[in-house]
């Protein structure tokens, strides 16, 4: 099942999308609607009569609040903590595989939705890069929950693109003014239901830019697993229903290349995540 929030006539709704269709769950703020969905856990949203074409609606970021952070992974793909680690930005730790995660969290004022621009012009160093991943959406009040039963807690998968300003990220050392520039927030196209996506370790994540593939990898790549990941944030606080986890980006960012291959006004992203579907996002 997939969950969308969009917009359409004017009007904010919640759907699910059902082909080249959204049959239309809930009209007006949809934050609330998704929230009373996940902790229904999907109940209810095989309901709906009316139908809008999907190609005429503005999808919206998949989130209950707008205000709500995103937690991140840093380096969790053993290549992109290698070229990371190498790059001359990585204020981070000096470790090129960390042996714990590492954790930072994106502004909920940079959520964007599918179609959106990006911004680049916000950023004054001109260091802005792409990061295609796999975002978790959380199903229930979680708090020392263990690896065993983390999958449990999930309720869905999107995609999310960590745009970042590599310059702001390492001038600021923490990674929160260079990760939540307005704008630089991709999250959708939709929420994938846990149900519908069958072992995600075999999904596979692509990035391209104007067309060229940057990114390639699959979710069974990761460092860090997804269990791993809840096991950890969980261990000292309480993650609640509707919380997004970015789980990490793969090698082929653009400060990999040499030299750095930085967005640029007019550029396209593209994320696809087999089984879920593609965030594309221009660059203004």
């Amino acid at each position: 099942m997939k969950i969308a929030a969009f917009e359409f006539d004017g009007r904010s709704a919640l759907g699910r999308v059902d082909g080249e269709e959204v049959v239309v769950l809930h009209e007006g703020e949809t934050g609330p609607a998704l929230l009373s969905l996940i902790e229904a856990n999907g109940a209810g949203a095989d309901g709906g009569s009316e139908r809008v074409p999907l190609s005429a609606v503005k999808l919206l970021p998949p989130v209950v609040s707008p205000r709500a952070a995103v937690f991140c992974v840093g380096k969790n793909y053993h290549a992109h903590a290698k070229e990371f680690f190498g790059s001359g930005f990585d204020s981070s730790a000096k470790e090129e595989v960390p042996s714990q995660p590492v954790i930072f969290a994106k502004a909920g004022s940079c959520l964007v939705g599918q179609g959106d621009a990006v911004d680049a012009s916000l950023d004054p160093t001109a260091t802005v890069d792409y990061e295609g991943e796999l975002a978790i959406v959380m199903g229930k009040t979680a708090h020392r929950v263990a690896k065993a039963d983390a999958y449990d807690y999930v309720f869905g998968y999107t995609v999310c693109n960590d745009v970042t300003s590599r310059e702001l990220q390492k001038r600021h050392n923490q990674w929160l003014i260079g990760k939540s520039l307005d704008t630089f927030g991709p999250l959708g196209p939709w929420i994938v239901t846990a149900d519908e996506l069958g072992d995600v370790r075999e999904l596979e994540l692509i990035t391209t830019v104007n067309g060229e593939v940057r990114q390639k990898a699959k979710v069974a790549d990761l460092i860090f697993d997804i269990p791993t990941l809840i096991e950890t944030l969980t261990a000292t606080m309480t993650l609640q229903p509707g919380d997004i986890i970015a789980t990490g980006t793969p090698a082929g960012v653009g400060i990999g290349f040499k030299p750095p291959r930085y967005l640029q006004p007019g550029d396209r992203m593209e994320v696809s995540i087999s089984g879920i579907g593609t965030l594309a996002n221009p660059v203004v």
